[in-house]
């Protein structure tokens, strides 16, 4: 099918510089076909009028748990390790694979509605959020959270995660890739770890990994094993496949230099460290370093929405703050973050990341009609300092249209929300039936 988007602004996300375009983009089945004048025997299916939108990459939350919605609100201002412990991991148990469903296609709603449409999710009954990936048409990264808080009882997750990949990678027109996540050095023995690391290496994927959240795990890490989480993988050899880690918010310079040695890339999540208090990751540090940053908005529970229009706020505002200089993290560096650098950090940058001729056709429309885009001056410091994620009109990926003028087109948004609600309060009454 050929599609035709006419005269709007193309933010391509391909230069170094920012790089708009006043033109058209043509889509042919699932790719971009052109970008700027209308080839010869190009015949439009179908024709949107863009002349009022901005076109841009589709964002990449490079770090979520999608599951995660229906805890949503359920337990906030409380120390990280309180809501952890003590709130969040102990209801975690009443979790079904209806209940994980219908969490995983709230969360692709309200993902798809603020322009989202490439995720990393780290879980369990990870084959429900494969399920409703396939279903809403959205691109995922997916991978079985594995602890193993009980020894050798808990070493039915590795063939949980081997047989997930076996099914799933790959499946979804190609729109899903499976990855290996050991969930974090503080739930996953050493032995675990190496155990992890060899199988991402069997498999041919990424590793998915939390690491230096909180000033408590580092000191733990110290106390334990003498060094930081960091680098205590590190020596375990978790980073001899492509690595991308969320959080590392407390990294000592060598912690940093490791990561940048090792090409391991860094997802922050400023909404959400800064919601449960962990503190600021040393992104100026990291990029300077040369390390690949991405953003992702971690869990509902924790942030408490997937907007990554909110992070990417975050992302820009807070580093200014922090390093007490407003040049740092200018505004096209952080849409860098929620675009190709997401994508290079989940190993898609060949394919998404970019509006450019034979890559896949992620992109959004941006309704530039809202009273906050005037007057405009710079469209670039208005999607970071001004956009919100419901400006978002029009999204495709892999070239389908999932919502055309803020109408959703694959999932029933009324539907979706009364299964998430019920399930919600069941799972958080310990009612799993």
């Amino acid at each position: 099918m050929n599609i035709l988007l006419q005269g709007g602004q193309i933010l391509t996300m391909a230069q170094e510089e920012p790089e708009i375009l006043q033109t058209d983009i043509g889509i042919t089945d699932d790719r971009i076909a052109f970008i700027g004048d209308i080839p010869a025997g190009f015949k439009a299916d179908k024709t949107i009028d863009a002349s009022e939108s901005l076109i841009m990459p589709g964002l990449v939350n490079a770090h979520t748990h999608i599951s995660m919605s229906l805890l949503r609100n359920y337990a906030d201002d409380l120390p990280f390790w309180e809501w952890l412990m003590d709130r969040i991991m102990p209801v975690e148990d009443n979790m079904t694979s209806d209940f994980a469903y219908h969490g995983a296609q709230l969360s692709i709603i309200e993902m798809i509605r603020s322009g989202t449409t490439t995720f990393a999710d780290m879980y369990f009954f990870m084959e429900r959020a494969a399920q409703a990936v396939d279903e809403s048409g959205m691109r995922a990264n997916l991978s079985r959270g594995a602890t193993f808080l009980n020894g050798d009882e808990d070493l039915a997750k590795l063939e949980e995660s081997e047989h997930f990949f076996k099914e799933w990678n790959g499946k979804a027109d190609g729109r899903i890739k499976v990855d290996i996540a050991p969930h974090a050095p503080y739930t996953c023995p050493p032995k675990y770890i190496k155990m992890m690391g060899e199988l991402t290496k069997k498999l041919g994927c990424n590793t998915h990994i939390h690491l230096s959240e909180s000033r408590k795990e580092v000191e733990d890490s110290k106390a334990e094993h003498g060094k930081s989480p960091i680098k205590h993988v590190f020596d375990l050899g978790l980073f001899d496949s492509r690595t991308y880690a969320a959080h590392c918010v407390h990294l000592s310079s060598e912690d940093i230099k490791i990561i940048a040695e090792n090409n391991v890339s860094v997802v922050n999540n400023p909404g959400s460290n800064m919601k449960l208090a962990n503190g600021f990751a040393p992104v100026t540090k990291l990029l300077e370093a040369g390390v690949n940053v991405a953003l992702g908005t971690d869990g509902s529970a924790s942030n408490n929405n997937l907007n990554m229009f909110e992070e990417i706020n975050l992302a820009a505002l807070v580093n200014k703050a922090v390093e007490e200089e407003p040049t740092v993290v200018p505004a096209y560096t952080a849409l860098k973050m929620a675009t190709i650098n997401g994508a290079k950090a989940l190993g898609l940058e060949n394919e998404i990341g970019t509006l450019e001729k034979g890559k896949k056709a992620d992109m959004i429309m941006i309704d530039l009609k809202k009273a906050h885009f005037y007057p405009r001056y710079n469209l670039v410091s208005s999607l970071v300092y001004s956009a919100q994620g419901s400006d978002v009109k029009t999204v495709f990926c892999n070239g389908k249209i999932l919502m055309e003028d803020y109408k959703l087109l694959t999932m029933n948004e009324e539907i979706v929300c009364a299964n998430a609600e019920i399930s919600a309060k069941k799972m958080t009454a310990g009612d799993n039936k």
